[in-house]
């Protein structure tokens, strides 16, 4: 038998009762859709932690003060300054002190988290200054009050107007606006970066927030494949700064983005595959009832088949028709289940739901789809092929 004949014929029994014929692809389509479906959103997600994360840094090492009972914060602007001047693989260190405030400023007032940082702190994160300038050492050293505000913070308080060189009241303090921030967006956290404002890290400490601790320390190294050498050499600055034999128990701990991102990524990974492979059940299920369908169909069609057979049809030319149509409908349903995904992955993205449409696991799911035809379909088209054409032709 022809390609084409055989073709032919295959599609004309599908299409003779195409209501059977769509039920029984649906497990297929489901199972394809669901797949493709599952894995966009894992790596959608993957995708979106990963760059959220990286834009944090990624060659960034953040100290914090060891958290629990009896453990005191530490961290001081001495430590920032030993580690500027010994460390080797620092390009960039600023010290944190944030307090959230009421700001008041135009003819209104909001609640955000006023950052007293170094000015390195713009190296640290990437930032750039949008209009006016940033603060310098002279302002950290003469604890000048002096404010650079985030976008957010700008357009809440002054509109559309441009706020450098008004005066805004942080507390009870008044800072004169010097410079608006570059608009950065959401963080990994989901917070927004825009809604803050940074002023001098020894102006926060002692005109707001009265404290000579630090909330962490961040850390830009020069390169990241030294990220490992500069965490340890931190480490050990810090363990000298504070008085810490080698024995004793780190009173401060050292977060690596690096590692983070790897961890985040790795986790991400694992979830799409878990999710994967649950969707990856309904293909099996859909290609029992390809087979379910199929063994109908040759007890229905077995007259048919004996009509065939003896008008010259081999046992391959049998075997060959119902693989096709098990093939055939298999392929179907993975096209609309293809079609379905692209329908559903649009649908979320409008809802901000993100996505990743990966190409090679559209060929996969049409091919597994594929797979599927042919094995659940050979059972019932080999026992077709075996029929005795007398027998066949008895059957009623």
């Amino acid at each position: 038998m022809s390609p084409y004949i055989l073709l032919k014929s295959s599609f004309r029994s599908i299409f003779r009762n195409r209501m059977r014929s769509l039920l029984t692809s649906l497990g297929i389509i489901i199972g394809v859709g669901s797949v493709i479906v599952m894995v966009a959103i894992g790596q959608g997600s993957q995708s979106q932690i990963e760059a959220q994360l990286s834009a944090m840094g990624t060659n960034l090492l953040v100290v914090m003060p060891m958290r629990g009972p009896g453990r005191a914060n530490r961290l001081t602007k001495a430590d920032v300054t030993k580690l500027r001047n010994e460390a080797s693989y620092i390009s960039a260190i600023s010290g944190i002190s944030q307090r959230s405030f009421t700001v008041v400023g135009g003819e209104t007032n909001w609640d955000t988290t006023v950052m007293g940082v170094d000015p390195d702190y713009l190296t640290i994160k990437n930032w750039k200054i949008k209009d006016g300038s940033f603060f310098e050492e002279s302002d950290l050293a003469s604890r000048n009050k002096v404010a650079v505000l985030g976008t957010t913070v700008a357009t809440k308080l002054y509109g559309n107007s441009d706020p450098v060189g008004q005066s805004i009241r942080i507390g009870t303090q008044h800072f004169k606006i010097i410079g608006i921030l570059d608009s950065k967006g959401a963080s990994g956290m989901g917070n927004d970066d825009d809604d803050v404002i940074m002023v001098p890290l020894d102006t926060a400490m002692t005109r707001l927030n009265q404290t000579q601790t630090l909330n962490n320390i961040q850390i830009s190294v020069v390169r990241e494949d030294y990220m490992e050498q500069a965490q340890k050499e931190t480490e050990a600055i810090l363990r000298e700064s504070h008085k810490l034999s080698s024995s004793a128990a780190a009173d401060f701990d050292i977060m690596n983005m690096a590692d983070v991102i790897a961890t985040a990524s790795q986790t991400s990974k694992t979830l799409t595959t878990l999710l994967a492979a649950i969707a990856g059940v309904s293909l099996l299920v859909g290609g029992i009832g390809i087979m379910n369908i199929m063994l109908v169909s040759v007890t229905e069609r077995t007259r048919e088949i004996g009509i065939r057979m003896s008008v010259g049809a081999r046992k391959r030319d049998i075997l060959l028709q119902f693989l096709s149509e098990s093939i055939i409908l298999s392929l179907m349903g993975g096209i609309i289940g293809i079609l379905l995904a692209y329908g559903i992955c649009s649908v979320l993205s409008f809802f901000s739901i993100a996505t990743v449409v990966n190409p090679i696991i559209i060929a996969i799911a049409a091919l597994f789809a594929a797979v599927v035809g042919i094995f659940f379909g050979y059972y019932p088209a080999r026992k077709a092929a075996r029929l005795y054409p007398i027998d066949a032709l008895r059957y009623e």
